[in-house]
């Protein structure tokens, strides 16, 4: 018996089975928040985003996931939208969409796109590398994700995967072949991958009203505001018909084939996907309105303006990808009061520079590796401070209690110095060596086990650093210097998460 969440898909006929092939049972899909990140996920990577479209319409029709399954709110079904805004996503290189980028690529609201974003990661089709944030009084940084295919999505189709380097994770597996039943299935999706999913009309047809006009005609009654039949009949009297409803017949010259031809056949203007071919001037406007959206300095700007501005490169066949690089390697201002002249400073004799395809290629290739070591560079850093800063103690403001800190500091430097001349002693007599009686050093050890309840190894880190280990275990004790070692050990573990309350 099937659960009602499964899917039947007929799986792979081997060499060796002359019968019917037998099903494979597909469940729900569904990944849950925690392992909606990349070294969490079971799929692999989309090596492009024209087979991740393949994956992506597969989920649309599979009906194996279902939203209103694991929330009461938001869309309903995985539908046009959902395609429509991973569309948008297959497109981008690396994949960081902002919210207010889909919001006005869209023309969503902001809730609906997270939405939808959310959908393609429940269904496996998304997967964390980078979470955005949101600093208050600073800019929100916009998450980056990795294109991924459901492991399903390889079982229903009969698709092979190998991985080709032992020590690499399991999301690089590389494709080796196709079952023999999935490739009809996969020809149907490369077609709708390749077909670009609109946004609907309106629910209001613009049918009816001709119907009406037409029917209104027959009637000789005219609607009124109709564009289709409004004129009257040349001739004295009150006739309701109307002259545009004689029909003129052809000479019999015309009917000897029984098709009327036109001598000099019409070419068409238009391309093969409905859209006419841009002239140099309708380029210019593209790159200016594509330039506005992508770079932040340039909103508010005319569009013209800019146009007038790109039209070297723009007539020189750029991109904005290309525009981007070269901006990329001129440099970038931190306060920019004239968006337009600062772009004509910028791409003054660009066209010259990168004058060949090869060269604009090299330098986008450039600016790709510049921004990886860049965003690596910055996830180091911020590891760095948090490692650093994760405890909860901030240094006093008051001069004072500065001068008490360091004055507690030197103590324990000196009882530390004297600790390591007196190794011969017995632990009463470092003790006493120590200028601390037995109540200060209980309330230090009181201190650091706060400390270490919290998750914190600063107070023995430093004494460690200050004093040597030997004299900070005489100081805080044996106990103490064993939970610390065990807490830095576990911190520096990938397996483990240690967070303050």
């Amino acid at each position: 018996m099937v659960e009602p969440d499964a899917a039947l898909i007929p799986a792979p006929r081997s060499s060796s089975d002359d019968g019917a092939a037998a099903a494979v049972v597909l469940s729900a899909l569904h990944v849950p928040e925690a392992s909606q990140w990349l070294s969490a996920s079971m799929g692999r990577i989309a090596p492009d985003g024209y087979s991740w479209m393949q994956a992506v319409h597969w989920v649309a029709g599979s009906g194996l996931y279902k939203p209103r399954r694991y929330r009461s709110h938001g869309p309903g079904e995985f539908g046009p939208t959902t395609v429509r805004v991973a569309q948008e996503l297959a497109q981008l290189f690396p994949c960081r969409p902002g919210v207010g980028y889909l919001v006005r690529r869209m023309g969503l609201s902001e809730r609906s796109v997270e939405y939808h974003l959310g959908m393609l990661r429940e269904a496996g089709l998304l997967a964390y590398i980078v979470r955005g944030t949101r600093v208050s009084g600073g800019r929100a940084q916009a998450s980056e994700f990795a294109r991924m295919i459901p492991v399903e999505f390889d079982t229903a189709l009969g698709i092979r995967t190998v991985l080709r380097d032992e020590d690499a994770p399991m999301y690089t597996r590389a494709v080796t072949g196709i079952a023999e039943v999935g490739r009809e299935l996969m020809a149907k999706l490369a077609k709708k991958a390749a077909r670009k999913v609109r946004k609907p009309r309106s629910k209001t047809s613009s049918k009816a009203p001709a119907k009406d006009t037409w029917r209104g005609a027959e009637q000789g009654v005219v609607p009124a505001g109709s564009s289709e039949v409004r004129c009257t009949p040349m001739q004295v009297g009150t006739s309701g018909l109307s002259t545009a409803g004689t029909t003129s017949f052809p000479p019999e010259s015309k009917l000897a084939s029984g098709v009327s031809k036109s001598p000099i056949p019409k070419k068409s203007k238009a391309k093969a996907d409905g859209r006419r071919k841009l002239n140099a001037v309708g380029r210019r406007f593209q790159l200016a309105r594509e330039l506005i959206q992508e770079l932040d300095w340039l909103r508010g700007c005319s569009v013209a303006r800019i146009a007038w501005v790109v039209r070297n490169v723009a007539d020189a066949g750029w991109t904005v990808t290309d525009v981007k690089a070269w901006l990329y390697f001129r440099g970038e201002a931190a306060h920019v009061r004239r968006g337009s002249g600062l772009l004509a400073v910028l791409l003054a004799g660009a066209e010259n520079v990168l004058g060949t395809p090869a060269k604009r290629a090299d330098a986008i290739e450039q600016w790709r590796g510049a921004l990886e070591a860049a965003r690596r560079d910055r996830i180091q850093q911020i590891r760095a401070r948090a490692e650093r800063f994760e405890g909860d103690w901030e240094a006093p403001f008051s001069r004072s209690v500065q001068l008490e800190v360091e004055s507690a500091f030197a103590q324990v430097r000196n009882a530390a110095s004297r600790g390591r001349q007196d190794q011969g002693l017995s632990a009463d007599d470092r003790r006493e060596g120590t200028g601390l009686d037995d109540l200060q050093i209980d309330q230090m050890r009181e201190q650091a086990r706060g400390e270490l309840m919290r998750g914190v190894t600063d107070l023995i880190d430093l004494a460690i650093d200050s004093m040597g280990p030997e004299a900070a275990e005489h100081l805080y004790g044996e106990d103490l210097m064993l939970r610390a070692k065990h807490l830095a050990r576990a911190a520096r573990s990938s397996l483990m998460t240690i967070n303050h309350r």
